[in-house]
């Protein structure tokens, strides 16, 4: 029976992870540099880290990010998530959205997980390849490609499908061959917009 190692505390280690992700870590990235929950709670109780929420620690000295309530999220889906649907439209830039909530889009196999998903946050289960993802600053979204295509399965108003879809086209980010087909009544609107 092998012994698990104990890794030796490396301060340098989990400075480095949370640099990366807007100061914030997970608990199990805490694990890999060395840090046990008792070791956790005593920087804690010391004011070195903070709780954001379970499971997800900030270093207390390093500087809040501009997407640090969002890095928070992506580590509570254990770094499996993706901003999606009009929270993708407004971290991609590709028009004026406001979601009201937090749209994530998780894999597939999560839909039988029991969760306590956070308050704010909104869930899309489906497995986002590779390819069809990017990233804003520490944390992951849904390529424009993507991201247009999920805005209009999900009913997003055909206004802000407009705008994104002249956005994406007058940046060039998506070629107009590769363009999701919308439904006919949001073509009809994107083609006015575009025009």
């Amino acid at each position: 029976m092998a012994r698990a190692r104990h890794r030796k505390p490396d301060w340098d280690r989990l400075f480095e992870v949370a640099s990366a992700q807007e100061g914030l870590f997970a608990t199990a990235q805490a694990a890999e540099a060395g840090y046990s929950p008792q070791l956790l709670q005593k920087h804690l109780r010391a004011g070195r880290v903070s709780r954001v929420r379970r499971g997800v620690y900030r270093l207390v000295h390093f500087p809040p990010g501009e997407h640090d309530d969002l890095a928070a999220v992506w580590l509570w889906t254990e770094r499996a998530g993706v901003f999606s649907q009009e929270t993708a439209l407004s971290l991609l830039g590709l028009s004026d959205a406001l979601p009201a909530q937090v749209q994530v889009t998780v894999p597939a196999s999560w839909q039988h997980r029991r969760l306590r998903v956070p308050s704010g946050v909104s869930l899309a289960f489906a497995d986002v390849a590779a390819p069809e993802r990017a990233w804003v600053g520490a944390v992951p979204v849904t390529s424009a490609r993507r991201t247009l295509a999920d805005c209009a399965a999900a009913g997003v108003s055909p206004d802000l499908v407009a705008a994104a879809v002249q956005q994406v086209r007058a940046r060039g980010l998506v070629a107009s061959t590769e363009l999701p087909r919308l439904p006919r009544r949001r073509r009809a609107a994107a083609a006015r917009r575009t025009r």
